[in-house]
């Protein structure tokens, strides 16, 4: 598999102190995206890692996973490498690894993936179907569907949602889908929009004033409250 980056984060992907992984590759194009160096499948940044090569790394930094650590797999679209990443979760969850991936759950795989993962992060960027592929360039369906078949299946689910100005200001939208399903085993964070590697676009990024006001924070966070869907912040 292709890696682009990696390095150690507290908390911020997952629990504890992580060895988070930056896979290669998006089968998304959001327009405000702060990795764009990670869409193309392809990069000469990027470094061919095997399974073994990687299960060995993670072996040998285990003694760094302190306070619920482990180690985070994200992009790009990790699952995009699902044949390698599946053989290798398999081994981590049989060495006690807490792992956790960070996805747009969009893969027909990720269910199978799943049952060796620890910490499930799911970014949403829209509930609506037509506003999604306008602004992220792909079908909301697939991700819909793993969505919906880990609330019904009681599978514990942190799902991030990016608050754009302009894109997807709607609180109600995103709180009337998620009310419609049991949502006792999962929990709702929200993210600001900032313009953290835009530079990577080389002119074309796709968003313009796309800030959103502390009041509109907070407005996401008492709809959500409001039905019965529980937030957090990380």
């Amino acid at each position: 598999m292709l890696v682009l980056q990696k390095g150690f984060n507290y908390s911020q992907d997952g629990p504890g102190n992580r060895l988070v992984y930056h896979l290669q590759g998006c089968n998304f194009a959001c327009k405000w995206c702060s990795n764009a160096d990670s869409i193309p499948r392809e990069n000469p940044k990027a470094k061919e890692r095997s399974g073994d090569d990687i299960f060995d790394e993670i072996m040998r930094s285990r003694m760094m996973f302190f306070d619920g650590g482990g180690v985070t797999f994200t992009g790009g679209e990790c699952t995009l490498w699902y044949a390698e990443l599946l053989p290798l979760f398999k081994r981590l969850h049989e060495q006690g690894i807490s792992v956790a991936i960070e996805t747009n759950a969009s893969s027909v795989h990720l269910p199978e993936l799943a049952e060796y993962v620890d910490h499930l992060i799911v970014d949403l960027k829209h509930f609506d179907d037509e506003q999604h592929i306008k602004w992220v360039g792909a079908s909301l369906k697939e991700t819909k569907k793993n969505i919906e078949f880990f609330f019904t299946s009681g599978r514990e689910i942190h799902i991030r949602i990016p608050v754009i100005n302009g894109v997807n200001t709607c609180p109600e939208g995103f709180a009337d889908y998620f009310s419609r399903f049991d949502t006792s085993h999962a929990d709702f964070e929200f993210l600001a929009y900032h313009e953290f590697g835009k530079d990577k676009w080389h002119g074309n990024y796709g968003i313009t004033d796309g800030f959103v006001s502390p009041e509109m924070m907070a407005e996401f966070d008492r709809v959500f409250k409001e039905h019965g869907l529980k937030t957090v912040k990380t």
